[in-house]
């Protein structure tokens, strides 16, 4: 990611555009974007300030209130999907991606194995063949 532009360009820009100057003939003078001044002429009216925001840092765990209760549900019905929980959480109020429940099953290390009834499944030609009922 690239870093922000220098506080002082931000405030001469931003200055320029509330001392009368237009958006485009100041970010023409500055050589920026015009959504650039408009964005911090825009900041510095509102804050008084058109310096960046902070980039980057942590994001907050999505889960982090549901994760005791997803490990129980998962503990109480081992066949249950990634999609059901997902539509459980929305209808507990908490709209999260699949990736954001997989997440936390990983962090506890839940795996995840193919059942032996879904390798019954395959070519003819490898099956061995059934009895004949009696």
């Amino acid at each position: 990611m690239t870093r922000p532009y220098s506080g002082d360009l931000r405030f001469r820009v931003a200055s320029a555009v509330l001392n009368g100057q237009t958006c485009r003939k100041a970010a023409a003078v500055f050589a920026v974007s015009v959504s650039c001044a408009a964005t911090w002429s825009k900041r510095m009216r509102e804050t008084g300030s058109a310096a960046a925001k902070p980039m980057g840092g942590a994001r907050r765990d999505a889960l982090l209130g549901e994760r005791q209760w997803l490990l129980s549900r998962m503990a109480e019905t081992p066949d249950v999907t990634l999609r059901q929980l997902r539509s459980e959480l929305a209808g507990r109020g908490v709209m999260v991606s699949l990736w954001t429940v997989w997440k936390v099953f990983v962090s506890a290390g839940v795996t995840f194995k193919k059942k032996y009834s879904a390798r019954r499944t395959g070519a003819a030609r490898h099956r061995q063949p059934q009895a004949a009922v009696g």
